[in-house]
C-alpha cells in the first residue's frame, strides 16, 4: 500500500513540474497520471487530454525502454482517429525518456482534430502508414507532430545592439545557444512586384558558446542598432532521431487564398535527424491553400533530413497584393530562422521538371543550407540564406533562387531551370558575397528552346529593399557545361548575366538605390551544346567594368 501510494505521488508531482516547465497552451495539455490499475487515454470536459498508465504497465515500459502506440489504445486499423493516443504516448514517452514506436503494418488515421503530438525523444515510425486527412481541420496551424526540445528559452535582457561579424557577446550562458535577435524599428526585405509587401522586422540568427562567443562559421550578418527582442534558445547536446514512417496527406479543400496550412513535423529542436521518411499527397483538385511544409524546420540548430522522398504540391492562383493574378507558393520543405540544416539524399514523387507543381522548398533568415545527392526541383531562399552549398544533386523547373550573403556553391550538379541561379528580383537580386561553378551541367529549361543565361534576376534601382542591394562581388566559374543545343533561331549564345535593367542603356539611368556591381568573373572551361561562346549579357553597358578572367 504504501509502494503504490509512494508511485501516486512520484507520479502526480512528475506531471506538475512537466506542465509548469512546457507551459502548453490549453488545446495540447496532456495530464499523464498513475493513479488507476487501469491504463487509459480520454479527454474531460476542457478537452484536456488525460493519460493514465497503470503502475504495472509503467514498470513495464520502462523495462522495456520504449512504449507503442497500440499499448495505449491506438487501433491502427485506417478509419479510427488514433491522435488522442498518439499524442498521449508520447507525453508518456517524454516523462519517461522512452523510444516511441509505430506498430509494424498499423495504418494510423489523423483527422482534423486540434491535437499535437509533441516529440521529444527519439521515435521509429518505421513501417508504418499515416494518414493526415486535412479535409475538415480545426485549426490549420496546429502541427500533427511538433519536435520541442526540454530546455527553456532565456531571455536576454542587457544586450541593446550588436555589431556585424561581431565575435563575442557579453553574457554568460548555461551552455551552447541558438540567438535570435529582432529589431522591430528597422524593415528589410520589403518586397517588391506582384506580391508586394511592408517589409519584415531586422532579424538574425547565430550561434554562441556558453561564455558568448559567435560561430564565425554562421556570423552576424547586421548592424543592429537597437535591439526589441533577442532570446537564447539552448542547444541540447544529445541527437534526437526520427526514423521511417510513410505518411500521406490528404489535401485541404479550403479557397485558393495565401492561407498557409502547416499539418506536418514541425522541429523546433537542434540536434534532429529525420531519416528514412516518406510523404505523399492526394486529392488535390482545382482549388486549394496552400501549405507551409510537410517538415517545418524554424527556431533551431544542426538539422539533418536524410533518405527522405517527399512530394511537391500542385500550383493554385490567387490575387496578390498589386490587384493581379499570382501563384500561391506551397511547400513540403520549409526551414526558417535556422542554422545549419542539412538535406541528404532526398527526392521527390513527382517529376522536378512538371510545372504543375510549385517548388518544394522555401526558406527564411537561415544560415549554412546544404543539398547533398539530392534530386529536388528547387532550392530557393527568400529572405536571405548566408552560406549556401549545392553538391552532387540534380534541381528541375524551378532550380535554384537565392538572396543572401556569404559563399553559394554549386558543385557536381545538374540544373534545369530557366537560369543557372537566379537572384529573385523580387527582394532586390542581391548576393553579397562570392558565387562558386564547379564541375556542373546547364541545362536551360530543362532542354526547351530558350535564350540561356547562367545568372538571371532584374533591378531598377527605385525601390527600396531596405539594404544595399549587391551582385556576388566574385563569381568562379569552372568546368561547366551549358546543354543549349536546343536553342531559338535568333540565338547568339549564352550569357553570363540576363539583362537586369534594360532601361540602364547609358549614363543619363540614375539609379535611386544604386546597385553594387559584379568585380570579376573567373572562367576556366565552360562549353555549350551550340557551339556558341559565352558572352556576358545582352546589356554590355550594364556590365561594361566586369572584369572577365579566362
Amino acid at each position: 500500500m504504501m509502494k503504490y501510494i509512494f508511485l501516486m505521488f512520484f507520479f502526480l508531482n512528475c506531471v506538475l513540474t512537466t506542465q509548469a516547465q512546457h507551459k502548453a497552451p490549453l488545446e495540447n495539455n496532456v495530464m499523464v497520471t498513475s493513479l488507476e490499475q487501469k491504463t487509459q487515454v480520454y479527454t474531460n470536459d476542457k478537452q484536456e487530454l488525460i493519460v493514465n498508465v497503470s503502475p504495472k504497465d509503467v514498470l513495464k515500459f520502462k523495462a522495456a525502454g520504449l512504449v507503442r502506440y497500440s499499448d495505449l489504445g491506438a487501433k491502427g486499423d485506417g478509419t479510427t482517429d488514433d491522435i488522442d493516443v498518439i499524442a498521449a504516448t508520447h507525453a508518456f514517452a517524454n516523462l519517461h525518456g522512452l523510444l516511441v514506436k509505430a506498430d509494424a503494418g498499423a495504418t494510423y488515421y489523423i483527422g482534423g482534430k486540434e491535437r499535437t503530438a509533441v516529440i521529444q525523444t527519439d521515435t521509429d515510425f518505421g513501417t508504418a502508414v499515416f494518414i493526415i486527412d486535412d479535409t475538415e481541420v480545426k485549426n490549420r496551424n496546429a502541427s500533427v507532430f511538433t519536435v520541442s526540445s526540454g530546455l527553456k528559452p532565456i531571455k536576454l535582457e542587457k544586450i541593446s545592439s550588436l555589431k556585424r561579424n561581431q565575435q563575442k557577446i557579453e553574457l554568460s550562458l548555461p551552455g551552447p545557444c541558438l540567438i535570435t535577435v529582432t529589431n522591430s524599428n528597422v524593415k528589410q526585405y520589403i518586397r517588391f512586384g506582384l506580391n508586394l509587401n511592408d517589409g519584415s522586422s531586422q532579424t538574425d540568427i547565430f550561434i554562441v558558446d556558453k561564455n558568448g562567443k559567435v560561430d564565425m562559421n554562421a556570423p552576424i550578418i547586421w548592424d543592429f542598432e537597437q535591439i526589441t527582442e533577442i532570446t537564447a534558445l539552448p542547444i541540447d547536446k544529445n541527437l534526437l532521431k526520427i526514423s521511417g514512417g510513410r505518411f500521406t496527406t490528404i489535401a485541404n479543400q479550403a479557397e485558393s487564398k495565401s492561407i498557409y496550412y502547416n499539418r506536418g513535423i514541425a522541429i523546433r529542436r537542434s540536434h534532429v535527424l529525420v531519416e528514412g521518411l516518406q510523404h505523399y499527397i492526394k486529392g488535390e483538385g482545382d482549388h486549394g491553400a496552400p501549405y507551409g511544409g510537410f517538415l517545418n524546420i524554424g527556431n533551431c540548430a544542426y538539422v539533418t533530413v536524410k533518405n527522405t522522398v517527399l512530394t511537391g504540391h500542385k500550383t493554385y492562383t490567387t490575387t496578390g497584393r498589386a490587384g493581379k493574378p499570382v501563384s500561391l507558393g506551397t511547400y513540403d520543405l520549409s526551414a526558417n530562422r535556422a542554422v545549419n540544416i542539412s538535406f541528404l539524399n532526398c527526392s521527390q514523387t513527382n517529376d522536378i521538371d512538371d510545372s504543375k507543381y510549385w517548388g518544394i522548398l522555401s526558406s527564411n533568415f537561415c544560415k549554412n543550407l546544404l543539398y547533398d545527392h539530392c534530386t529536388l526541383s528547387r532550392f530557393d531562399a527568400h529572405q536571405g540564406v548566408a552560406n549556401a552549398t549545392i553538391r552532387n544533386s540534380t534541381l528541375g523547373h524551378m532550380g535554384i533562387n537565392a538572396i543572401g550573403s556569404g559563399l553559394l556553391t554549386i558543385e557536381n550538379s545538374t540544373v534545369r531551370g530557366r537560369s543557372f541561379v537566379n537572384l529573385r528580383s523580387d527582394y532586390g537580386s542581391t548576393w553579397q558575397g562570392e558565387l562558386l561553378i564547379r564541375n556542373c551541367v546547364f541545362v536551360p529549361a530543362g532542354g526547351k528552346s530558350v535564350a540561356a543565361s547562367l545568372i538571371s534576376g532584374s533591378y531598377s534601382g527605385q525601390h527600396n529593399f531596405g539594404y544595399t542591394c549587391y551582385m556576388p562581388e566574385r563569381i568562379t566559374i569552372e568546368n561547366l557545361r551549358i546543354d543549349d543545343a536546343k536553342h531559338p533561331d535568333n540565338y547568339l549564345g549564352p550569357t553570363i548575366f540576363a539583362n537586369f535593367n534594360p532601361q540602364m542603356t547609358n549614363n543619363t539611368y540614375q539609379e535611386k538605390f544604386p546597385y553594387v556591381k559584379t568585380r570579376e568573373v573567373i572562367l576556366r572551361n565552360v562549353t555549350t551544346a551550340s557551339k556558341k561562346a559565352l558572352r556576358i549579357s545582352d546589356n554590355l553597358f550594364l556590365f561594361k567594368d566586369v572584369k572577365i578572367k579566362i
